[in-house]
């Protein structure tokens, strides 16, 4: 059976008739809450808090944001953004309480830095991995995705992306991007070697690997089963190469990789990168 994002984009895939025909559905609304109840679980969240929720849809998360108890550390104030106009039209109908965006988190996250204390995203990450035009990358998308997520959450802000990736090539893809944007990560399997197989990719903001838990810096997942946990900092502390000479070849590519990260146009990386120059008299 074919995935919906291998065959066309979230905005036209999820039309007028979609957007209606999944937010009635009981059985994904029963799967909806039972994401976002877990999600939640790993957000670990002590009091009301200013969550995104990416690629809301037509509200049904955020509906479990702002019903969660006070003595859970609820209710939670939330913004929704979605590129489906169609369930973003669902749930202005429904009246959920969180304000909507209609944005393609493939083109980054729009919000000032600093702005969340914590995200969710249920069932979205995944049609990042498909390009509709040779022009857009996958890499490209996720890229702008978790660099804008990054810079969107607090310092120590916590982000959990539940989603169904194809194969592991994809699963790396996705999780070496939130890396690469300076998260620390650790990808977490409810009910593994199954069909039912969950996804959920528990990021933090900051804090650096500093208790020992071998990159575990959420404190949340550490001691679970089937945890895979990656943080790109903890191998370059440990690296014994000190940093990097500024004006070095390896200085220059990763200035180079920066500006790109932030939609600039730079010069090809070629042999003379960071070669000096002859004194000539």
């Amino acid at each position: 059976m074919s995935r919906p994002e291998d065959t066309l984009s979230a905005d036209v895939h999820y039309n007028d008739s979609e957007a209606r025909k999944y937010t009635t559905s009981s059985r994904i609304q029963n799967i909806q809450a039972s994401m976002t109840h877990r999600a939640l679980e790993l957000l670990n969240l002590s009091s009301p808090s200013f969550i995104l929720d990416v690629g809301c849809g037509s509200g049904l998360s955020g509906e479990i944001l702002s019903s969660i108890p006070p003595e859970e550390g609820g209710p939670h104030v939330w913004v929704g953004m979605d590129v489906s106009a169609s369930m973003l039209d669902v749930a202005l109908q429904r009246d959920v309480d969180g304000d909507l965006l209609l944005a393609d988190i493939g083109q980054g996250v729009p919000f000032r830095a600093g702005t969340f204390d914590a995200a969710i995203s249920i069932s979205a990450i995944q049609w990042l991995c498909n390009a509709e035009s040779s022009e857009v990358s996958p890499q490209g998308r996720l890229s702008r995705f978790f660099n804008g997520l990054y810079a969107s959450l607090k310092r120590g802000g916590r982000a959990v992306c539940q989603f169904y990736p194809k194969n592991d090539d994809q699963k790396k893809m996705i999780t070496s991007a939130a890396v690469k944007a300076g998260f620390g990560a650790g990808l977490l399997e409810d009910d593994p070697e199954t069909k039912n197989l969950k996804v959920y990719l528990v990021l933090t903001v900051g804090g650096g690997n500093l208790d020992g838990n071998g990159g575990d810096i959420t404190g949340v997942v550490k001691g679970m089963e089937d945890v895979d946990v990656l943080d790109s900092r903890r191998s370059s502390s440990r690296s014994g190469k000190g940093e990097m000479k500024k004006g070095s070849k390896a200085w220059i590519v990763k200035k180079k990789e920066q500006m790109e990260r932030k939609g600039k146009v730079v010069k090809a990386t070629s042999k003379y990168t960071g070669r000096k120059r002859r004194v000539v008299f």
